[in-house]
């Protein structure tokens, strides 16, 4: 029997997963041109917990959240299947390093694409080889030198050259960062297509804003997650700056559950009555919420004791980052929020009363078309549409890859998974 003939990456949708703590949620979209994306369809699973602060924890369970987001995600746009996905890192041990790589091909000639991938490669491993139980997540290029002339934009096919320079910021993590991510994939039966850095996702997300560029200007983006803050900061082409707190909008609850309320009542609370601060509550309510001890009375509160509360937890995670953002407020113009913790009510004036720097949230609907349902113009989706506009040069720039499908071997361990595994749950 013949062999079936492999599928390009080309011709699949772009598939941006990001993996949260309790959830992964994956966004399928078509390339309407170099700035312009059709929203396909987005799809979640949030039946196991299997990440810590960015680090797969679980792979069995995500592995199974993995399959199952992109089985719905098919099925939602009419495919058979989406055998691979474009990824987002991240996670608390997340740090960026310089390093570059060198080629004379001896006469002058083209840069082709191999050779910048090489390239790019050995950058990687020079890392991990010099560094043990450290993995690079992405590598975002810095300049290149071609004959002696710097220049910031990656070499295109028509350029020459005999001697080639790049380099590049890496960030790294923890190898199990990479380990456990891979082993989910594995399990799920799909394949990582490419992995992106969460900065460098969301800087794609926000390139342009009201005609500036954000890269010459310069800019910092404070990323609020649920288990995680990052703060990153960029001019030009370098990373100034890029910390992450090990601590987000989980916590944030997990402070006002120790109020004596459940986790469910917190996180309702915060959502609805919450405040960053106590002098933006509008009204000051007063509250019974049930207690998390069974027949004990009901606890009273106020909007504005839930908003002091939640700012002492805030104050805790941020004033460091903005202690760090303030040494470079001369030489960059904006601060983006984004992330779903950023969406707490009064985050921007809570965070513009702590830095000179314009604060604004980050926005990403320019990529999207028309008829793009609003909701996914929301921050929490920025991150994923910054994947998407990565993925989509990736898969430009290797326009004849092909999917890799899971081998016979990789089937039958995801039959035994899934004979396993409790999915009731």
């Amino acid at each position: 029997m013949a062999r079936k003939k492999q599928q390009l990456a080309q011709e699949l949708p772009l598939v941006a997963i990001d993996i949260g703590s309790h959830s992964v949620r994956a966004m399928a979209a078509s390339r309407l041109g170099d700035d312009m994306f059709h929203i396909l369809g987005v799809e979640q699973s949030n039946k196991y917990p299997g990440v810590e602060q960015g680090v797969v924890s679980q792979s069995a369970n995500v592995g199974f959240m993995i399959g199952e987001t992109l089985r719905l995600l098919a099925n939602r746009i009419q495919l058979p299947e989406l055998p691979t996905a474009f990824v987002l890192m991240g996670g608390k041990s997340m740090k960026t390093a310089e390093v570059s790589s060198k080629r004379d091909q001896i006469r002058v000639k083209e840069i082709s694409r191999a050779l910048l991938d090489d390239m790019e490669a050995e950058c990687k491993q020079k890392i991990e080889a010099h560094n043990k139980g450290v993995a690079v997540l992405g590598l975002v290029p810095v300049y290149f030198t071609l004959d002696g002339v710097e220049q910031d934009c990656e070499p295109s096919p028509n350029q020459r050259a005999a001697l080639v320079e790049a380099h590049y910021i890496a960030f790294v993590g923890h190898l199990d960062m990479s380990v456990q991510m891979q082993k989910a994939f594995d399990q799920a039966g799909k394949s990582i297509e490419k992995t992106f850095v969460r900065p460098e996702a969301l800087l794609s997300a926000f390139a342009v804003e009201d005609g500036s560029d954000i890269f010459q200007d310069g800019c910092a983006v404070l990323d609020m997650g649920a288990q995680t803050t990052t703060l990153s900061i960029y001019k030009g082409t370098q990373y100034f700056f890029n910390k992450v707190i090990g601590q987000g909008g989980h916590h944030v609850t997990r402070v006002l559950e120790q109020q004596g309320i459940s986790f469910a009542t917190a996180e309702q609370l915060k959502c609805k009555y919450g405040y960053a601060s106590a002098a933006q509550v509008e009204k000051n309510l007063k509250m019974k919420l049930p207690s998390a001890v069974a027949g004990e009375a009901p606890l009273s509160v106020t909007s504005e004791e839930v908003a002091y509360t939640i700012s002492l937890k805030l104050e805790e995670i941020v004033n460091p980052l903005m202690e760090e953002l303030n040494h470079y407020a001369d030489r960059i113009k904006t601060l983006y929020l984004t992330g779903g913790a950023s969406m707490l009510a009064g985050m921007q004036e809570f965070i513009q009363q702590k830095t000179p720097i314009q604060v604004i949230y980050g926005a990403h609907d320019r990529l999207l078309d028309r008829d793009t349902d609003p909701q996914f113009y929301e921050p929490t989706y920025s991150a994923l549409v910054g994947a998407l506009v990565l993925g989509g040069d990736y898969r430009q720039e290797h326009q004849n890859q092909l999917v890799k499908a899971p081998t016979v071997m990789e089937k039958l361990k995801i039959g035994t998974l899934n004979l396993f595994t409790d999915q009731s749950n």
